[in-house]
Formats: C-alpha cells, sequence, structure tokens
C-alpha cells in the first residue's frame, strides 16, 4: 500500500499508526466466479432482480428503426422475420444472463448449417426464411471460449476467443463453434489481465454492489425487527432473584401461569392484574432517523447499480420540488449509451442474416436508429415543434434549402412532435426547386410580371412617362 509521509501518533494518523483507515482492506473475491451464490441471490432478492434486469429491459423497450428507401412490404417482411423469432426477447434474455453472470453468448440458428458450426458465417449461403433464431446460454451452462484468439485485426472481434465449445449438460461437448456465429453478452467491463482470468468475459453485476446489498437488507430487516420492540411493557417485581432460585420451582410454575394470563387478558379493552407492590411501566421505542439511514442504503445501492431510486425501487420523489426528472434524464443518457455501445454492435451484427432471410438481399443503405426514451410532455413538444419550425423558416427564407428540403425536413420531425406528418410525397416533389424567393413572387401579382406582357395599359402615354423616368421592363424582375 502506498503511503506519504505523514504521521500523527497521538490521533492515529498516518504512516505506523494504529488506525482503523489502514486495516481496511480490499481482498480479491472475484464473487463471479459463484455461480450458487449469484443464483440464490437472484431467486430470492428482489433488489437484484432489478438490478439485473431494469436496464436490458430498458435498452430494448424502445426497438430500432430501419432507416434507407424500403419499401412497405419489404419492411412488413423485416418485422414478420423478428416476430417470429422472437428477436427481442432472446437479446433481452441474453442482456440479462450477461450482467448477472458476467457472460452469455447467443447462437445465431440457421436452418440446413447445423453441421457447419465450425466454420464462418457465409452470408451468401442464408436464403430467405432460413433464421430460425437465438439460442441462447449464459457463460455457466454449457459454452466455453477456446484459448485460440481472433488475430484479424479487421474482425469486430480481434482478440476475443476463435472458437466455443458448446456442451451438453451432462458436459460433453457436442459443437465447436466459429465466433462469428456467436453473439456476446457481457456484465461489466474488466482490465486485460482480469478479463484474461474470467476466460474473456466480464463482471458480474451483482458483484460491484454486493456489500451494499448486505447492507441494505440487514438494516431492512433490522427495522422491521424494530418494530416488535415499539411498545414494551415492563414490571418490577420484588425478590425476583429468589424467585428464580433453583429451590422455588412451585413459586417459579405459578410466575410463569400469572405471566401467561396477563398476556392472554392483556389488550387495549382488557384488564391487567398484578399485586398490590408489583409496578408496571410501559417503554415506546421511536424510529427518529431510521428511515434516513435507510434512504442512505437505498442511494448507496442506486450509485451502484447506476439506477435511479426511483426506478430500482418504485419509490416516488422525496423532498420539497422533487420531481425525479432530472434523474431520470441523467438515466436516459446513461441507457442511449449503452444502447450505442452494447446493443446496436449486436444488431449490426444481425442486421444482414435478417435482410438475407427477409429479402435475399443486403441493401447498401441498410442503417437503423434508436427512438427516444424520454417522452416530452405537451408544452415541451409543442416548444420543439416551435423553436425548429422557427429554424427551418429562417433557412427557407435566407435561401439555403429550397422548398421541397424544408417539408423533408418538417416530416422528420413529425416522429418527435406528431406534427407535419400529413405532408405528402407527391407535394415534397411538386415543391422541388422552389425558393422562398419564387413562392413570394407567386403570393404578389405584380412580382415576377414584366411591363408589356402581362400587364396592358390604356394608352402610350403612361409607357412613354414609366421609359422617360428610366423604368423599363429589364429593372422588373422576371419570373
Amino acid at each position: 500500500m502506498t503511503t506519504d509521509a505523514f504521521s500523527n501518533s497521538l490521533f492515529r494518523l498516518g504512516f505506523g499508526s494504529q488506525s482503523p483507515l489502514e486495516a481496511t482492506e480490499y481482498p480479491l473475491t472475484r464473487m463471479t466466479y459463484n455461480y450458487a451464490l449469484l443464483n440464490s441471490l437472484y431467486r430470492g432478492n428482489w433488489v437484484v432482480q432489478n438490478v439485473v434486469g431494469i436496464i436490458p429491459d430498458d435498452m430494448t423497450k424502445n426497438w430500432f428503426s430501419l432507416n434507407g428507401t424500403l419499401a412497405p412490404d419489404y419492411l412488413a417482411e423485416f418485422e414478420r422475420v423478428q416476430r417470429v423469432t422472437q428477436l427481442k426477447d432472446k437479446i433481452n434474455l441474453g442482456l440479462k444472463w450477461g450482467r448477472l453472470y458476467g457472460g452469455a453468448a447467443a447462437l445465431i440458428l440457421i436452418k440446413g448449417q447445423e453441421k457447419e458450426l465450425d466454420k464462418p458465417l457465409d452470408l451468401e449461403m442464408i436464403y430467405p426464411g432460413s433464421f430460425k433464431g437465438l439460442y441462447i446460454v449464459d457463460r455457466w451452462s454449457g459454452i466455453t471460449p477456446d484459448v485460440e484468439l481472433v488475430t484479424d485485426m479487421s474482425d469486430p472481434d480481434f482478440g476475443l476467443p476463435k472458437y466455443y465449445s458448446i456442451a451438453d449438460s451432462e458436459g460433453h461437448i457436442y459443437a465447436k463453434v466459429h465466433h462469428s456465429r456467436i453473439i456476446r453478452f457481457i456484465g461489466r467491463e474488466l482490465p486485460f489481465l482480469e478479463k484474461i482470468a474470467e476466460m474473456y468475459w466480464g463482471e458480474s453485476e451483482v458483484e460491484a454492489l454486493y456489500a451494499d446489498v448486505v447492507k441494505h437488507d440487514n438494516v431492512a430487516a433490522n427495522m422491521a425487527a424494530l418494530t416488535f420492540r415499539a411498545n414494551i411493557d415492563t414490571m418490577e417485581v420484588k425478590n425476583l432473584d429468589q424467585l428464580f432460585s433453583i429451590a422455588a420451582t412451585e413459586q417459579q410454575r405459578r410466575f410463569w401461569n400469572v405471566m401467561q394470563a396477563q398476556s392472554v387478558c392483556k389488550s387495549n379493552f382488557g384488564v391487567q392484574l398484578v399485586n398490590k407492590d408489583d409496578k408496571i411501566t410501559n417503554t415506546q421505542y421511536t424510529f427518529t432517523g431510521l428511515q434516513d439511514v435507510y434512504d442512505s442504503m437505498c442511494l448507496d445501492l442506486a450509485g451502484a447499480s447506476r439506477i435511479p431510486v426511483t426506478k430500482l425501487f418504485g419509490r416516488s420523489p422525496a423532498g420539497m420540488n422533487a420531481t425525479g426528472e432530472s434523474d431520470l434524464q441523467n438515466y436516459y443518457d446513461y441507457i442511449d449509451t449503452l444502447r450505442e455501445s452494447v446493443l446496436k454492435p449486436i444488431i449490426y451484427k444481425l442486421l444482414p442474416v435478417l435482410a438475407m432471410s427477409a429479402w435475399g438481399v443486403i441493401p447498401d443503405d441498410l442503417d437503423i436508429t434508436f427512438p427516444p426514451l424520454w417522452t416530452p410532455t405537451a408544452k415541451e413538444v409543442a416548444e420543439i415543434a416551435k423553436y425548429k419550425t422557427e429554424a427551418l423558416i429562417a433557412v427557407f427564407q435566407a435561401g439555403l434549402m429550397d422548398q421541397a428540403t424544408a417539408q423533408k425536413e418538417l416530416k422528420k420531425l413529425a416522429d418527435e412532435t406528431g406534427l407535419f406528418d400529413s405532408i405528402s410525397d407527391e407535394e415534397i416533389s411538386a415543391n422541388k426547386g422552389r425558393t422562398f424567393q419564387d413562392v413570394t413572387a407567386l403570393r404578389d401579382p405584380l412580382m415576377g410580371l414584366g411591363y408589356g406582357e402581362g400587364v396592358s395599359y390604356a394608352d402610350n402615354t403612361e409607357d412613354t412617362e414609366r421609359e422617360g423616368a428610366g423604368e423599363t421592363s429589364e429593372n422588373i424582375p422576371q419570373s
């Protein structure tokens, strides 16, 4: 342990002292190896279930949409393939087991290629309707990475295992699978040496917050136990030590009978009988400050899991003027980061497989986008539509885009604002190349009309006067 030169032996601070802080240690436990403990925590602790499941549920809640110029029947067939194979649910399950166990995998199932699992996945050999879905398995349930690694630096799996062995329930290996047919799900990222120690998997999300889970559960259990001590009666009995002596067995029996009778008779409306000289006092415990302690444990768990208290524990925001919107916005920003860094590479690996199974071809402009997670209020939607519309109008009036482009941009706002969706493609095509000056000319009957062409005058005198003033047809804007 690295220390500085500070030392204060009187207060047990600094180097060489017996400070409690210097007694703190952080042993490397690698709890991710403890399969039985992880299973027990997941099955018996609802907080752990929320930690494992909430983030994958939010990552897959608003599913991706395809970009590009695709016909409606193509989109419908693509959606059908996803629906039949339950792709969204399978990916969600893989993300959950990856977070719980530190690693999980999905085997891409292609009809007719059951005996070619050890060969690289050839997209040209995927025929329409041949993609049958994903087979999800966690790192402890039959899939083992091989020691041979991917050496091709252009491969997205560079530095990861090249092959994976899949075993049955009895441990017998029945398939060797090429990494191109495997989709990996991991928990928390680890440094290089620790990743090797975990067989190129990650760390369980539960391991990082296990200590906080223990503290939370113990505080909650002790608070529940304290409720039984909220109201205690105490009776003072003379010569109690003599009563409990060895020789006073008969008196003890009578004493216990009296105590039992009192407990039966005692209630809010009952009668309690005591000797004249006996004294009964009632002690009531207060729970002031316990809620603050429990809230502190919840905050620690929320911070460790990166999930707001409102979602992790299903609690309403506490405090004056508290809404929880700021926490949710930060949380959704984090989910957006995970969708881009974790979920999008998974979908990109599956996208050509889905395209070949649905259409038999992979379009060049095929891409995906994720819809926003945060749903603004009606007021916020109106403000967004106002500001973005005003910006488009300013750009259009400046002559930086034509009317068709401005209408396209307005129509793109439909998913975000619910407005401008009624602008048809035919209307956009009709306004292609039309500038703001053209639109203004159409509004003014005199704009764009040259004198002597579209307008006739009663006599030539008026024309002569105009020419004398230097105002000819050449000075009038032409349409």
